[in-house]
């Protein structure tokens, strides 16, 4: 029992923890210290921040400053003293060595900002240059994975029996079969919408009867392509994307190189040859879907029969249109399912590239969708475009 409490009369007292102290002297010289001591953390700060900040403020960071008697200091403290001397280190500073790594972090934290907001000149041309290579770089992976499935078509082509023909049926079912009802529900909506309002203008000039040249001309050339495209782009070039984005996470690629099975023949061609056939199909299910969508609004607006609609709708419109339109599912399928392969095998394995590269991949395939559409009515302006009555 004595041992003990000559063992508890030895060991030292903690020393009490004190609130904020801020205590300025001026020397003999005409030089300024201020000394801070007690407890400069978020508990001791919680209350009294705005006040000491205040007064911190009523000294200049050229002043000597002693932090030596801080009992305790966090990030808070730390960032309040940082404001009070304008983010800046003083010259003549004085503190533990504990409390050095606070003042490190907001000194490098302060340097990287100003590293950002350090603009140049030559700024913008730096980054159009990087978003050309990156541009570039993905084009460049786009055609080499394309002349890749031209190689394995034409060994398919020698080999019938060996060919993934169950994976091209998958493809379409996934791509074609199970997107019948969204392209059908948007393509009906496009039709009425595009009908209405072609019908109000046409009235005012008494030209009701040319509603199904503009609607029939404006579905089968130009919106059922597109609209079949965007959607099969959104749907299933996601899908695409992510599911080779998840075989290179779980590292299923580098396990069918391991057993000889040539991942284009068996992953990248029946995806190309599926679109390929699936979105000319959904091309003509949404054509036919959105002209009975522009019937019904002719007919409501206009007075105009299903019969007359039907009878004219072939004279109104060039049959090359049709070609035409099964041209471009075809063209938009091949590069929209490319684009999805390309974004699925560049994923890294992890699953936030998995996340960017799945969004990168559908927002490069409607881009594209769309600037080969803008081509092809540039290169075909001239066919089926005139005029019938």
């Amino acid at each position: 029992m004595r041992e003990r409490r000559r063992r508890s009369m030895s060991t030292p007292a903690p020393a009490r923890i004190r609130e904020p102290e801020i205590d300025a002297v001026n020397g003999a010289d005409g030089t300024r210290t201020i000394r801070l001591g007690g407890a400069w953390d978020i508990r001791a700060l919680e209350t009294r921040a705005r006040a000491l900040g205040s007064e911190l403020a009523r000294f200049a960071a050229r002043d000597t400053w002693d932090l030596t008697n801080v009992q305790r200091l966090d990030h808070v403290g730390a960032l309040l003293l940082w404001r009070a001397w304008a983010r800046k280190r003083p010259e003549r500073l004085q503190l533990a060595p504990a409390h050095e790594l606070f003042f490190e972090r907001l000194d490098h934290a302060d340097g990287a900002a100003r590293g950002v907001l350090r603009r140049s000149l030559l700024d913008p041309l730096v980054a159009f240059g990087r978003g050309a290579i990156n541009v570039g770089s993905h084009l460049t992976g786009i055609v080499r994975l394309a002349g890749q499935v031209v190689l394995d078509a034409a060994w398919v082509i020698a080999n019938p029996t060996r060919g993934p023909w169950r994976e091209v049926s998958a493809t379409l079912y996934k791509a074609g079969a199970q997107a019948l009802a969204i392209t059908a529900l948007v393509g009906f909506l496009i039709g009425i919408v595009l009908s209405y309002l072609s019908s109000e203008q046409l009235r005012t000039f008494g030209a009701g009867i040319y509603v199904i040249n503009i609607v029939g001309i404006g579905i089968i050339r130009e919106l059922g392509p597109v609209l079949a495209a965007i959607l099969v782009a959104g749907r299933s070039g996601s899908a695409i994307t992510a599911q080779l984005g998840v075989m290179r996470v779980t590292e299923e690629l580098d396990a069918l190189n391991v057993m000889g099975i040539p991942a284009g023949v068996r992953l990248i061609l029946p995806k190309v040859l599926g679109l390929s056939i699936a979105v000319p199909l959904l091309v003509v299910w949404t054509n036919a879907v959105a002209l009975i969508g522009a019937m019904l609004a002719a007919r409501l607006e206009l007075d105009i029969s299903f019969s007359l609609f039907i009878q004219t709708l072939p004279v109104a419109v060039p049959t090359a249109n049709f070609w035409l339109g099964l041209a471009k599912g075809a063209v938009f399928g091949a590069l929209i399912a490319l684009t999805a392969c390309h974004y699925g095998l560049r994923i890294r394995p992890n699953t936030e590239s998995l996340g960017a590269g799945t969004t990168q991949s559908v927002v490069t395939a409607i881009t594209i969708v769309l600037i080969v559409d803008s081509m092809f009515a540039v290169a075909f302006s001239h066919i089926g475009l005139e005029l019938r009555g």
